[in-house]
């Protein structure tokens, strides 16, 4: 009846203590009729390897665990290595909360201003954040610091940003009255943005890789919202920035994305760490915190929490944002990933994502009755079009052990039977075939 982390003296002190004479005495208050006179029935102790074991055999009866993972529209099927977990679940990182006594936090600091490091070097910008709740929070902070820059109320919205992306910034800036436009995309999946009117626009907001896998033209809407005196906002995929030029080389004001993919699991969905970069000229108008490497006294490093102009520190109406906090935990993971892979390896990382979504494309495409749509070059997903609509699709291919989505019918009505299905290095070519072949049976079946 002991706790295993009290000694015999603990447990006599403590009965001493309460006056009681061992341990069943303290349960002497309960009524007899409705306490256990025997021991419970369960089977013995088992050891740590008997133990792992026995739950390994426990989750090989869930469906899930043989499951194919395909879906994507946001959270992706990544590798997360081994390092990265090793390192993000030090104790050190685990309970930290916020750095405010920078003598007491150098660790936690110097890994966030490492973490601010890569993004902007992802992204090809001067300064980033320590980090936001996701990938849809820091849009809507892209764009309300587009709104303080620029003393505009208009925002033009590409059709192939993320539509939960698009949700949040609606709801995220009812308060202000902001005008969202959103620009429909041609019939390759990109906009053509030579066509954009950005007049009077704080913000043209772009994804690339878009929420179809597409490969949008940062540049041409960078030259949009420039000529129109407005700021361009990117989207962008971490992942693919092995591969891709970083959105702030071709022009971008701010840079955001989802860094869920960078030593995060899927876990249901989150928790995510959304980034956020911009350039030096917009540093005080930057949301949440930014740690920044100084010298201490003595002339050594040291970090501290360089800005934080948010609602908390400064009168109310002055600050840019009430973002009071970020995700440092997911940040450090990320940092831990980023620096895993480092530049070759994120470039292969890329490589392999293209490589694998090309040649699922390949596949797919000699189903009979299915095509793939759009014909923009396109990273890591790709847009499924078959006869039966996209939600019986997801349901019905779940059932056979194969994970696609989500259907694109809620938010594109003219996409209806089409689903999203992602490509991530996970995935191998019997992958592939076991995708294909679940793909026909649903077809046939219906």
């Amino acid at each position: 009846m002991d706790f295993v982390p009290h000694t015999s003296e603990d447990d006599r002190a403590m009965l001493e203590t309460v006056g009681a004479a061992d341990v069943a005495a303290l349960f002497d208050a309960i009524p007899g009729d409705v306490r256990l006179d025997r021991l419970l029935d369960v089977p013995p102790a088992l050891s740590e390897i008997e133990l792992l074991d026995h739950l390994a055999a426990l989750a090989r009866r869930s469906a899930a665990a043989d499951l194919v993972c395909f879906a994507g529209g946001g959270a992706y099927d990544h590798h997360v290595p081994s390092a990265v977990r090793a390192l993000a679940s030090r104790a050190e990182f685990s309970t930290s909360y916020t750095p405010y006594q920078p003598e007491l936090s150098q660790g936690v600091l110097q890994a966030i201003f490492e973490f601010q490091s890569l993004v902007c070097e992802l992204y090809g910008l001067d300064v980033a954040n320590a980090s936001l709740y996701d990938g849809a929070s820091a849009l809507a902070e892209a764009v309300n610091l587009a709104v303080r820059v620029t003393d505009r109320g208009r925002a033009v919205v590409a059709a192939t940003v993320p539509p939960a992306y698009r949700a949040v910034l609606e709801t995220y800036t009812r308060g202000i009255d902001l005008a969202i436009d959103v620009v429909p995309c041609r019939d390759d999946g990109t906009v053509g943005w030579t066509d954009v009117d950005a007049r009077d626009a704080a913000a043209v907001v772009v994804a690339s890789p878009s929420y179809f896998g597409t490969i949008e033209d940062v540049g041409a809407a960078a030259a949009v919202a420039h000529d129109a005196g407005a700021l361009c906002v990117a989207v962008s995929d971490p992942t693919a920035t092995g591969i891709l030029e970083p959105p702030g080389a071709l022009g971008a004001d701010v840079a955001v994305g989802e860094g869920i993919a960078l030593g995060n699991a899927l876990s249901y969905g989150g928790p995510a760490v959304g980034l956020f970069a911009t350039s030096a000229r917009h540093v005080r108008q930057v949301p949440g915190r930014i740690a920044g490497e100084t010298v201490d006294a003595d002339g050594r490093r040291a970090y501290v929490l360089t800005l934080q102009a948010r609602e908390q520190h400064i009168r109310r109406a002055r600050a840019t944002s009430n973002v009071c906090t970020n995700q440092t935990l997911m940040a450090i993971a990320a940092a831990v990933h980023l620096s895993w892979l480092g530049p070759d390896g994120l470039a292969r990382l890329g490589e392999l994502c293209l490589r694998n979504t090309a040649y699922a494309a390949g596949c797919l495409a000699e189903v009979a009755g299915c095509r793939v749509r759009f014909d923009a070059p396109r990273f890591k997903e790709l847009v499924l079009e078959t006869p039966v609509p996209g939600d019986e699709l997801v349901r019905a291919l779940a059932q056979h052990g194969i994970l696609v989505g989500p259907a694109l019918g809620r938010d594109y009505p003219e996409l209806e039977r089409c689903v999203l299905v992602a490509v991530t290095e996970r995935r191998t070519e019997d992958d592939v075939a076991t995708l294909v072949e679940a793909v026909e049976k649903v077809l046939a079946e219906r």
